[in-house]
């Protein structure tokens, strides 16, 4: 439950009384002040409160839920300050019932819904808001809360693909990395040790790999800690305008996994823009609030680019043209879109059909990148293994021609 600082007046001798206390809303804390003979002169959330409601965002799940509960609720005809307490009691976590009750909070006391939500961006998104406003114009609250879960449970999933393509092959790759490091630093050396006890000469690939395990163990700390400090500067450098550019960029130009990433991009973007212009939302304020959630840099500057051209007075079809990352089909199916007056349509179909392609996309990556990491492991973990047992199979041989 919410707390809040008060500040009030006894009724009887005017004395100032001030504390700390939880409650629903402030104005069930006035309420109880109230029937404690307090005049309530001042209620303000507590520093701790405050501290509490800043840390965290809700994630896409917790977003697709409320959006259906809420359009049930609307559409079985419950009052929206009723609606907006029974989702608070539901919520389990701190962040969202604080956050409806403070929104519910508002509306009471005059807001708009659009401009109550407006106030907690770590929770509603501009998209969120921008048709949550629309619906509230429109008097069809009710559909636009059900096309706002749809959405969300799509971008959960679109989510999902993009952890899929970029995390397996990062955590087999730097598990392999860990493995060599430790055959380096602490197995390699007893084979050192044997070998030169023996004082037999030693092939090229043994000794090449022993000057690495050499290096390994002389430089060990010094290279863990310049790793850590290649990840935080390149996390560092990714929040800048610029870092997030080029690592971005990267990305869609990487084999194999730049592909599938693209048409995730492409999906996102098709499925954001006509879920805000089925929702009534003007085409300029879509295009800014889609590159706003492009999810790559890249792709949101691009889209900011031809927001600019539509603008000026240009159709949507000839900025995308002049970009390069957008296919033919794309600028084909938003140019049928332009001319028969059914853009949201089209590019509703436009994300089915990328939302398809990206898991097959997936799928096909992988497939093929199993069997490159496992011939990668194979290479790197037998090459070592094998430059150890040269030197031992080249003294058996010695020894049985004695």
């Amino acid at each position: 439950m919410p707390s809040f600082e008060f500040r009030g007046r006894k009724y009887q001798g005017g004395g100032i009384v001030t504390g700390v206390r939880s409650a629903p809303t402030k104005q069930a804390l006035a309420a109880m002040l109230r029937s404690e003979s307090i005049l309530p002169v001042q209620i303000t959330e507590s520093a701790k409160q405050k501290t509490k409601k800043k840390a965290g965002r809700a994630g896409s799940k917790d977003i697709a839920l409320l959006s259906k509960q809420f359009s049930v609720m609307l559409d079985a005809g419950l009052p929206l300050i009723q609606c907006l307490e029974l989702l608070a009691e539901q919520q389990e976590k701190p962040l969202l019932k604080d956050t409806l009750l403070e929104v519910r909070e508002s509306v009471e006391s005059g807001s708009t819904l659009a401009d109550a939500m407006k106030k907690h961006p770590n929770v509603f998104e501009p998209l969120f808001v921008n048709m949550i406003a629309a619906g509230e114009a429109g008097g069809v609250l009710d559909v636009i809360l059900q096309r706002l879960s749809s959405f969300a449970e799509k971008a959960v999933k679109l989510k999902r693909s993009v952890v899929s393509a970029s995390v397996y092959p990062a955590v087999v790759l730097a598990v392999a990395v860990v493995i060599v490091f430790i055959i380096m630093v602490w197995v390699i050396p007893v084979f050192a040790s044997l070998f030169t006890g023996l004082n037999a000469p030693l092939p090229a690939p043994t000794r090449f790999v022993m000057a690495i395990s050499d290096y390994a163990v002389t430089f060990s700390l010094p290279l863990i800690v310049l790793v850590a400090a290649g990840a935080v500067g390149l996390r560092y450098f990714y929040q800048t305008e610029e870092g997030k550019l080029y690592l971005d960029g990267l990305l869609l130009k990487t084999p194999l996994i730049g592909i599938v990433l693209k048409k995730i991009a492409i999906a996102r973007f098709s499925l954001t823009l006509s879920t805000l212009l089925t929702s009534g939302i003007p085409l300029l304020d879509a295009l800014d609030i889609t590159a706003n959630t492009a999810g790559n840099s890249v792709i949101a500057k691009a889209l900011l680019q031809v927001r600019q051209e539509v603008s000026e007075g240009k159709t949507l079809v000839e900025p995308l043209k002049k970009s390069t990352l957008f296919p033919s089909m794309v600028i084909q199916v938003v140019s049928v879109g332009e001319q028969t007056g059914e853009l949201d349509q089209m590019l509703e179909k436009l994300s089915v059909y990328y939302e398809d392609e990206s898991d097959a996309a997936i799928a096909n990556l992988m497939t093929m990148i199993e069997p490159i990491l496992i011939i990668f492991l194979g290479v790197v973990i037998g090459g070592i293994v094998i430059s150890m047992y040269l030197p031992i199979f080249t003294l058996i041989g010695n020894l049985s021609q004695q």
